[in-house]
């Protein structure tokens, strides 16, 4: 009998194998069909152990019952499940339209899998050896499942539009020609994609993704340590949570919640740089526990991010930079621990609105925590941990930000400025403890008072002059626009001249840093 003939009516082809016969009685019937072997190590689709023609189908074969295929039996449903059979030659089926229920588990192909431009109602490739999936375009009603998978040649996804699920769940991924393990610019994925535990060796890469609720890679391994990127994903869309977080390993839910005694857990790890710039998250990106590996030249980017929550609540990247320049976020949740070094931290317009720090993370550390990100001055950053400070209350701990901020700035400064800057330090602070000025007028009038007690002080007109008073003469001295009524009644001379002029020095000098500093508190409130 001829391919095809009769094919329609459901009549068996006279020239499949024994495999493939059973294979199509199968797909008619909508059972399952099994070829393990029941032995654990021989039926690996991993391992090393040859499967013969008894567990051998041709790819045409199975494309055939996928795009032509046979009706099913009456009261069934024709779908292909097959378990544990090995696939020979190149599964074609690009461009066509695939209407049965698909599921593979255990199986293994020989070849590489093309399904780009299809469409499919649900795929589910469970714990199968791929040399290569090629699905850019694919089109799916349903879930895309490619969980324990194991493709050594890369997965192409870009422009893919996944209905429902996409899980990618402890699959192992290597690079292909291109250094890529996933791509999957353009995705669209209309609920959740779950890449847990995933194994990547090669750049994830997910250029303008858009993800119907959430994106998870708990537990996830990322290693692309000698290119620029284990994960690209600028531009990425996840209408709630970014989770790179950790999973428990043999626990039934790979989720965060607290395990049960006795799971393993394995933290996200990215061995190379990541980019999420220019992202928007729904909810938040969750960076609990994630390890990062860069180089010097790599970096953590998430320039421009806007999301709710911010937890940056992972290890402290040993080297590389983490950059945050022009982030928008409304909580950040972070660490004192998690932070980076000097000159490793970047975050020229980051905008924050509520600090949740987990643990202690004293002003002082958040004072280093900006410096850090400063090489060179920028009020910026500290403006900004002032006014969320303002904000939550805080105001002694905001002008201790601002106090900073000034001492930074006149690091800058030329000599002359630099100590002047150093005297308004020194007396009040900036401004921003204005109780020195008090203290300060208080000792030097005592200072003075005491000192014009012993001064000869002959009046200059003899007629009309008040009652001599050093307590009033010096209060005159100190404040240089009130008049008292005692400069320029009395005649000092020698050294006592000199003091009077000294007191009226510090007196101006004190007047001025006051009003510097009021001008400042006016300007910021």
């Amino acid at each position: 009998m001829t391919e095809g003939a009769g094919f329609h009516a459901g009549d068996l082809p006279d020239d499949l194998t024994a495999a493939e016969a059973g294979m199509w009685q199968a797909f008619r019937n909508g059972s399952v069909y099994d070829l393990s072997s029941g032995d654990a190590v021989v039926d690996d689709p991993h391992g090393g152990h040859p499967w013969g023609p008894e567990r051998s189908v041709r790819a045409r074969i199975v494309c055939w019952l996928l795009l032509d295929g046979p009706p099913a039996l009456a009261g069934r449903v024709a779908s292909l499940q097959l378990a544990g059979v090995r696939v020979t030659g190149v599964l074609n089926l690009a461009g066509g339209t695939v209407r049965p229920y698909v599921e593979l588990r255990d199986c293994r192909f020989d070849e590489e899998v093309l399904v780009p431009e299809a469409r499919f109602t649900t795929v589910r490739l469970v714990n199968c050896s791929v040399p290569r999936l090629e699905a850019a375009r694919v089109h799916t009603e349903g879930d895309l499942h490619l969980p324990r998978c194991r493709f050594q040649n890369g997965v192409r996804l870009t422009d893919a539009h996944i209905g429902t699920d996409l899980l990618l769940n402890q699959a192992v991924v290597h690079r292909d020609r291109s250094g890529r393990s996933i791509a999957a610019d353009g995705l669209t994925v209309g609920q959740d994609l779950q890449a847990e535990m995933l194994d990547s060796h090669g750049e994830l890469s997910l250029r303008g993704a858009k993800v119907g609720v959430s994106l998870s890679l708990r537990g996830a391994t990322l290693a692309n340590p000698y290119a620029r990127y284990a994960l690209n994903a600028p531009q990425l869309t996840v209408e709630r949570t970014l989770y790179l977080t950790p999973a428990g390993v043999g626990s039934p839910l790979l989720s965060g919640i607290t395990p049960a005694r006795g799971t393993r857990i394995q933290r996200f790890e990215c061995r190379g740089g990541t980019r999420l710039d220019d992202g928007r998250f729904g909810d938040a990106v969750d960076l609990e526990r994630a390890r990062f590996d860069l180089t010097d030249d790599q970096e953590l980017s998430l320039r421009r991010v806007q999301t709710p929550e911010l937890r940056f609540l992972g290890d402290s990247p040993q080297r590389g930079k983490v950059v945050l320049s022009g982030a928008r976020v409304v909580n950040l949740v972070d660490r004192a621990a998690a932070w980076p070094g000097v000159g490793n931290l970047h975050m020229g317009g980051f905008t924050y609105e509520n600090l949740v720090p987990q643990g202690p993370f004293p002003l002082t550390r958040r004072l280093d925590w900006v410096a850090s990100a400063t090489a060179e001055y920028a009020p910026e950053p500290y403006e900004r941990l002032a006014a969320v400070l303002r904000a939550a209350g805080e105001d002694e701990d905001a002008r201790e930000v601002l106090l900073a901020k000034q001492r930074r700035r006149r690091e800058t400064l030329p000599p002359a400025a630099k100590v002047w800057g150093f005297v308004q330090d020194w007396t009040v602070a900036y401004g921003y403890r204005p109780g020195r000025a008090a203290v300060w007028m208080a000792v030097l009038w005592a200072a003075g008072t005491l000192a014009f007690a012993h001064a000869d002080h002959p009046p200059i007109n003899r007629d009309g002059h008040p009652s001599w008073s050093p307590a009033l003469f010096t209060l005159d001295l100190l404040l240089p626009v009130i008049d008292l009524g005692q400069i320029g009644q009395w005649q000092l001379r020698g050294a006592w001249q000199w003091l009077e002029a000294a007191m009226v020095l510090l007196g101006w000098i004190l007047a001025t840093t006051v009003a510097a500093g009021a001008t400042r508190l006016l300007r910021r409130n």
